[in-house]
């Protein structure tokens, strides 16, 4: 079946889109400190690559920290050196890194298939709740899963041209420098299919992959010999698929919840994706998913993030399903529906995030506002003509709520800046990582767990 058509947009009406789209990016990315145990380390790591000029060895007060390559900590340098504030230098290299790749999303598929589908597909990764978090921090995996999903995109066309060929070597070369060689591991599929790996194996691709990828590996590795290649590879690689001491430990199943929080509201649309098989295009774009899926699934150790290289994708079948449906209105209820979980979601992520959700209080009231937003879902879907429009604007809208609305409350309770800027404490009060990165993030030097003396009442220090 073709896609639908639309009619099209006035031009005040593209103008609010992109407007509200870039204020879903780029508003509020100080509106919380750093979060988690990953951004203050990274966004530190940057900051030190910034000042000492080395832009070779990672270090970490001091300490050369090789669990990761280098492409962040060169994004996060660029935004020190740029003069912007400790909470601005690392987010917003990543948020326009997120916002150039959508843009780049939209006229790919376009290209690759028509108006229709590209405006799905990028209202839909635009707006999902995995994609528009990991905008919003400094940490590896958008750079991953921008580069990662170029070069699958490159690779695409029937009948690939050489500019194509080595573009996709390129994007690729580039997601290893981001995330080292998980990037090759998602390629595979696509070098599988169609016997794409006769025109990306030949001599110029290769050599360009090389010429992008190793030259920042074999500086490291002389400069610090084989401990850079003992922890990217062997602990923080192969370690991460095999081994329990990097304590993220977690089941197979995993990644099935995950992954459906991450497309959040629309992962109800991959029940109408198209499975033409025949379809080269189409072929790829689900291996890449399901084989990732799978892998990852695999893979010992688990955070939500690892997933994210495969929204862009589904993004796509999702589109693809939704520009092809006779009535998109109704397809897109539930998601819209789905909505109304907002509010609950601003109750509970900000004590999820500082205490894990196992201890958070959650206030099932709120889930009424599920009703509401069905009943208005219902409404909206009987007006196909701008079915698009509507459906997407809310999402948007509904986002941009909730970061004004949740990123004030994860600043008190998961980030350590209100500490520092209160009371400009000497050490940590807490053992945990969190609080010792954050603080020693804001105070730009390594801070030590305070230490409690008990004294007895004869006066002695035990």
């Amino acid at each position: 079946m073709s896609s639908q058509t639309e009619p099209p947009l006035p031009r005040v009406a593209i103008a609010f889109a992109i407007a509200l789209c870039a204020a879903l990016y780029l508003a509020n990315l100080t509106g919380m400190g750093m979060v988690s145990v990953d951004e203050p380390r990274y966004a530190a790591i940057g900051r030190a690559m910034a000042v000492s000029g080395d832009w070779i060895t990672p270090r970490l007060w001091g300490t050369p920290w090789f669990e990761k390559p280098v492409l962040l900590y060169w994004l996060v340098a660029a935004g020190f050196k740029a003069g912007l504030g400790p909470d601005l230098a690392p987010r917003l290299p990543i948020a326009l890194l997120s916002l150039g790749f959508v843009t780049f999303f939209w006229f790919r598929v376009r290209e690759l298939w028509d108006t229709s589908v590209a405006n799905w597909s990028t209202g839909i990764l635009a707006t999902s709740t995995g994609w528009l978090a990991y905008s919003h921090v400094a940490i590896t995996d958008l750079p991953l899963a921008a580069a990662f999903s170029a070069a699958v995109l490159w690779s695409l066309d029937d009948r690939p041209s050489r500019r194509r060929i080595l573009l996709t070597a390129a994007a690729l070369a580039v997601a290893v420098l981001a995330k080292s060689i998980i990037a090759v591991v998602l390629f595979c599929p696509v070098l599988l299919i169609g016997g794409r790996w006769r025109q990306l194996l030949r001599a110029g691709p290769v050599l360009l992959f090389l010429a992008v990828a190793l030259p920042w590996h074999i500086l490291c590795y002389s400069k610090n010999g084989f401990e850079f290649i003992q922890v990217l590879f062997l602990e923080h690689q192969l370690g991460r698929a095999s081994s329990g001491a990097l304590q993220h430990v977690r089941p197979f199943w995993y990644y099935a919840p995950v992954l459906l929080m991450m497309l959040f509201p629309w992962f109800p649309l991959l029940a109408i994706a198209p499975r033409q098989f025949r379809d080269r295009k189409l072929r790829t774009l689900w291996a890449v998913a399901v084989f990732g899926f799978v892998f990852l699934s695999a893979v010992v150790n688990k955070l939500p993030h690892y997933v994210l290289p495969l929204l862009p994708v589904l993004a796509i079948l999702m589109g693809l399903g939704l520009a092809r449906t006779p009535k998109p209105g109704r397809a897109l209820i539930l998601p819209l529906g789905l909505l109304g979980l907002l509010p609950l979601a601003s109750a509970v992520a900000p004590e999820a995030l500082a205490s894990g959700l196992g201890s958070t209080h959650i206030p099932w009231l709120q889930a009424g506002w599920i009703g509401v937003a069905l009943v208005t879902a219902i409404f909206a879907s009987r007006s196909n003509r701008y079915v698009r429009p509507i459906a997407l604007g809310v999402a948007a809208v509904a986002f941009l709520w909730f970061e004004f609305t949740v990123f004030p409350a994860i600043d008190r309770n998961a980030s350590m800046r209100p500490v520092w800027v209160a009371r400009h404490p000497s050490c940590s009060p807490s053992a945990e990582r969190i609080a010792i990165y954050g603080l020693s993030y804001y105070a730009q030097r390594a801070v030590p767990v305070c230490t409690i003396l008990d004294q007895s009442d004869d006066g002695v220090v035990r």
